[in-house]
């Protein structure tokens, strides 16, 4: 089972545990199918790769079939959320190479040809220095902004458009270009606003972010109980392309392993990671160990449970 030893301190959301609410939560067991977090970086952006490629390889297999044919086809979008060490436009692209420079989609005929929509200049020029060691890429890179003054054939050309660390401001933007990129898939990459937020979004917008189905996400969690401190992640991936089967995971660092404490049907809010938490770290509190072993010398002694 994975550590996270291989993160920044600075990656985790810190949560201050205190008695849930009354609210209940859903739970539904572990089981033994639930895919483990990665123990590197190496390993989460090979998992992200696989979710992203084979999510991606059925829509983009029938796309030619379908565009004419079918005008009010559901548009595929799915959503990404990665750990990185830090936000520097040096990172970013090299993430972005490192996930899209050689992506394994299966398509038969022509090559998969990607188009990454950067929010600014700055990003999308880093993004082409860094994808310059790939002679033979098919990933064309633009900034956002500048597509309002672009013809919007450009985006004819792509397969896929990849909205990498879009932000809030541009959001009516980036649903504009996805809407012309339809029926096509488009991915969102790394959202620069948390997940908490998008339920302060109006209902244009929260039903846009809301469309994207979420395939891999990586969130590390810092849990401040009374007593104690613990790391933990929340952690969905899709591994055959089916979204609609895979269950959100919720782990607690023990050790040096990490151990799946819950499994969900929608993605928790950080209130509902919260309860998760605060019982898990309760059960494992000195004074409840204490209180299970009085209990329990107390069954021995008198015969009742």
């Amino acid at each position: 089972m994975a550590s996270l030893s291989f993160l920044n301190s600075n990656y985790f959301h810190s949560i201050q545990i205190s008695k849930p609410s009354s609210s209940s939560l859903t739970c539904i067991h572990s089981s033994l199918s639930s895919p483990n977090p990665p123990n590197s970086k190496d390993e989460a952006i090979q998992q992200a790769k696989t979710s992203i490629s084979t999510t991606l390889e059925k829509p983009l297999n029938n796309s030619s079939k379908l565009i004419g044919k079918f005008k009010k086809l559901k548009q595929p979008k799915f959503r990404v959320e990665i750990p990185l060490i830090d936000g520097s436009p040096d990172s970013i692209s090299q993430l972005a190479l490192d996930v899209f420079g050689d992506i394994p989609i299966k398509r038969k005929g022509s090559p998969i040809k990607v188009l990454v929509l950067w929010p600014n200049p700055r990003l999308r020029e880093a993004a082409n220095a860094a994808f310059k060691s790939q002679s033979d890429t098919k990933v064309e890179h633009f900034d956002i902004p500048s597509l309002q003054n672009r013809d919007p054939r450009i985006l004819n050309s792509a397969d896929v458009a990849v909205f990498f660390v879009p932000e809030v401001s541009q959001l009516d933007l980036v649903r504009t270009v996805s809407d012309a990129f339809n029926p096509r898939p488009v991915v969102m990459f790394n959202p620069k606003w948390a997940f908490e937020e998008e339920g302060n979004f109006d209902d244009d917008l929260s039903g846009f972010v809301n469309s994207f189905e979420v395939i891999y996400c990586f969130m590390g969690l810092e849990v401040r109980g009374l007593l104690s401190k613990r790391k933990g992640v929340v952690f969905r991936c899709v591994r055959d392309g089916v979204v609609s089967g895979e269950k959100w995971n919720v782990f607690v660092e023990e050790g040096e392993e990490m151990k799946l404490v819950s499994t969900l049907k929608a993605r928790p809010t950080i209130v509902e990671v919260e309860n998760v938490l605060y019982n898990v770290m309760a059960m494992n509190s000195p004074i409840t160990k204490s209180a299970k072993f009085i209990k329990g010398l107390v069954s021995n002694v008198t015969g009742r449970k």
